[in-house]
This record gives C-alpha cells, structure tokens and sequence, in this order.
C-alpha cells in the first residue's frame, strides 16, 4: 500500500472502492416497431440495435438499509465516463451535464448493475444513457452529456457573500461523540459539510428561509482522475439539497414528522473543479407544493468561481 492510500480516511477509501466499478461484459438491446395490424405489418425505420456495456458496483451501508441517492448517481456517471474516449485530444471528454430519476428505492445488500448506451459520439459531444438495475428492475435511469472542450462566451453569478468554512462547526463536530449508530454514520460521511446557518438534523432552523450555504469537500485527498472528481461532486451534490425546504418551514430531518425521497436530479459541471478542496454549496427552494419540494443549488471555488449547479426535486410527504 502507498503512502497516499495509507493516509486516506477509511470512509473516504469505501467511497473510491464503491466508485471503483467492474466491467462485467456486454448485453444487445433492440427495438423494432411495426405499423399496421395483422399479416400486412410493415417494420418502420424506428428499428434499432444497440450494444450496451455492462458494469457492476457495491453500495455503502446505510442505516435505513437503503442506497444513497448520491451514490447510485455517482456510480452512473462513472460507468457512463468509462464508455467516452478521448476526443481531439489525449483525455476523455468531461462531462457537462447530467439528468436524472430514481424510480425505486435501492438494497444496499446487494450489487448494482449499470447498463450504459451509446447514444452518440459526435464531433463535440458523447451522449450517453445508463440503467441502475437491482433484481431485474431499474431503480434509477440517467443520461449524461460530455463535451469536447472549448472557447465561448463566459459569465457566471457571484458568490454568495458568507463566512468562509474556518470556524464553522461540522457534521462530524456535532455528531463525533454521540453513541448512536445514525449520528454515527452522520460524522462519519466521505464528505465533510460545514453548515453556514447551522445544520438541520435535531432541531428546525431559527430563521424559517428557503435558503442556505453549507461548505463542502471530501475528507481526505483524492486521485488526479477528472472523472473522478466530477462523481464525487455529484455524490455530494445529493447531500442537504432538500434542505432549504424544510429550513423555510421549521422542520428538521430527526423527529420533523416528514417521509423525505430524492424524485430527481440534475446537475452542470460548467468549470473544473477538485472535490477534495473546500466548496460553497449555495442553496434556495423556489417552490414546495402536493407533496413535493423543488431545490436548486450552485458550487463555487472558495475563490468564487461557480464550478456546478444542480436541481432536485423530492417527495415531502407530511406524516403528522
């Protein structure tokens, strides 16, 4: 074992074996559609063929039992990344952009496997589609978009003006001393968060907002693997989004009388970004209604360059 790998967290280290996934062979799909009824059915131009790669991941446990939306995020776009090879240049294209839906709630026992299509490899951009499937039935479908790089026009917001993450208590402050296998699995996360306003997990907010900043970054250093960073900060991405929902109606994650599920995600990588180093992750709920609440978020350098942006929506069903 290296230095490098000595040292790393062992959260950390199940985090980078979870997003290490095995290549496990390859599956034909197609499709062929017929117009018409009976004997005189014709075969329409609709027909396809399509050779998929297979890859097949484990999962972190949690204490519900169930997968982390993040995680099984994380897992798609690496499996869609491992498909894409280099454009005009050496590296592979990065990713620009990714979308979404968890349809079934995942086992954490047992593996995943990744169903990736190639859509399409143009001159610019790889389009790629993937299928998280469990016992013979998806539970989440995804498709991500890498580009070639380029030159263009080049804006971007500016960074929320808050405190930086020096001073700010963390998950693992809060939660490191109690003996209880949630908070537990709170402190001891792959990603360390530093809420801005203070966290949400015992206690409702003070100020009832539909707004928050938290800092974020992994704990311990990562690989040079681009790809690699992009999964991770999609990982996290997951994290505290919904937040802002229930900070604008006083309600917190332990004991908030809410049943809480990721519907889904979507997230642009405009600029690149290390995961390992300390992120603004600026958050705002522009909308809660029929059991649903909508979030998006921004992450910006701690220089203030907005490097992603992300939106979810999730179900929020009132239980009391």
């Amino acid at each position: 074992m290296n230095d490098a790998a000595a040292d790393t967290p062992p959260a950390l280290a199940e985090l980078l074996a979870v997003l290490d996934l095995e290549e496990v062979g390859r599956a034909d799909m197609s499709v062929t559609a017929s117009l018409g009824g009976g004997s005189g059915a014709t075969t329409s131009p609709l027909a396809f063929a399509e050779e998929m790669t297979l890859f097949r991941g484990q999962s972190q446990k949690m204490p519900h039992g169930r997968v982390f939306g993040g995680q099984v995020l994380a897992q798609g776009l690496v499996a869609c990344g491992r498909t894409v090879g280099p454009g005009e240049g050496d590296a592979p294209r990065p990713i620009h952009s990714l979308h979404a839906y968890f349809m079934r709630p995942g086992d954490d026992t047992q593996p995943i496997t990744f169903a990736v299509e190639r859509m399409r490899d143009g001159r610019s951009f790889s389009t790629r589609r993937a299928h998280a499937i469990q016992n013979g039935k998806p539970i989440l479908s995804m498709s991500c978009s890498f580009q070639e790089p380029a030159d263009g026009l080049d804006h971007q917001d500016e960074m929320p003006d808050v405190p930086g993450p020096e001073g700010l208590q963390s998950l693992s402050d809060v939660f490191g001393g109690i003996d209880h296998p949630g908070a537990k699995h709170v402190a001891d996360r792959a990603i360390e968060q530093r809420h801005v306003e203070g966290q949400l997990f015992l206690a409702p907010a003070e100020e009832r907002v539909a707004r928050q900043s938290v800092w974020t970054r992994a704990v311990g250093r990562l690989p040079d693997d681009p790809l690699l960073h992009s999964a991770v900060l999609a990982y996290a991405s997951d994290y505290a989004l919904l937040e802002p929902v229930l900070r604008k109606h006083g309600r917190q994650w332990v004991g908030g009388g809410l049943n809480v599920a990721s519907l889904d995600h979507a997230m642009w990588f405009h600029r690149p970004a290390r995961a390992d180093d300390w992120l603004l992750y600026a958050q705002q709920s522009p909308s809660a209604q029929g059991g649903r609440g909508l979030s998006i978020g921004r992450m910006f350098t701690a220089d203030g360059t907005l490097v992603a942006s992300t939106a979810q929506e999730g179900m929020l069903r009132v239980r009391d």
